[in-house]
């Protein structure tokens, strides 16, 4: 399903990036706390133009807190054999902390990439995760996306499941959002259908 590639994106101080990358997704609580707003996954929705359908049968489960990646609402099949947890990013509420003398701060539309791959390093520990790109073609048809990417890997306990495989779908809209549905399961052919019956279930608004 997947073909692994290793693509370097020429972008200058990576390791920086990651850094302020991962720094990126706690700080929406705070902002949040901060303002004295409650911030809703509605909200969120609202704020990054896009819609959820909420798998046909699945019910709502408790978000885990865990140190790997932080996600907003979360659904589970009647049998528990498929769990889909969704983040969505809105780029307004995005702050890139950048200390590069030669350069300026990188533009949230542009690394979206980096991003994507830092996510999966986390999730999978750092673990082979075979990734690939839609083409763009395929981005705004299935998702109405500017872009948007894959990757399938064994799951990081650090993530706070106890299913052992991931896929991610990643994907973003230019001076809109980035988000992220991440399918967790234990054995990929039983959930195949479920999966692709949802694998649009967040997307962007036309």
């Amino acid at each position: 399903m997947f073909e692994s590639h290793g693509k370097k994106r020429g972008m200058r101080h990576v390791g920086s990036l990651v850094l302020i990358v991962l720094s990126i997704f706690p700080t929406y609580a705070d902002l949040a706390e901060h303002r004295g707003v409650p911030l809703t996954f509605e909200r969120l929705l609202t704020e990054s133009g896009m819609e959820l359908a909420v798998p046909n049968g699945f019910a709502s489960v408790e978000v885990r807190p865990n140190g790997r990646f932080i996600y907003d609402r979360a659904y589970a099949s009647p049998d528990r054999a498929l769990e889909v947890r969704y983040a969505v990013r809105p780029l307004g509420r995005m702050r890139v902390d950048y200390e590069d003398p030669h350069s300026a701060a990188p533009d949230p539309n542009h690394i979206f990439p980096l991003m994507f791959q830092s996510v999966v390093g986390r999730l999978s520990d750092g673990r082979h995760s075979p990734t690939r790109e839609y083409p763009p073609e395929q981005a705004r048809e299935k998702f109405n996306a500017d872009w948007a990417a894959a990757a399938v890997f064994d799951t990081d306990a650090g993530f706070a499941t106890d299913y052992r495989q991931a896929l991610v779908i990643a994907m973003h809209k230019n001076a809109l959002a980035d988000a992220y549905v991440i399918f967790l399961f234990d054995d990929y052919e039983p959930v195949k259908r479920r999966i692709n019956d949802n694998l649009s279930s967040l997307r962007f608004l036309p």
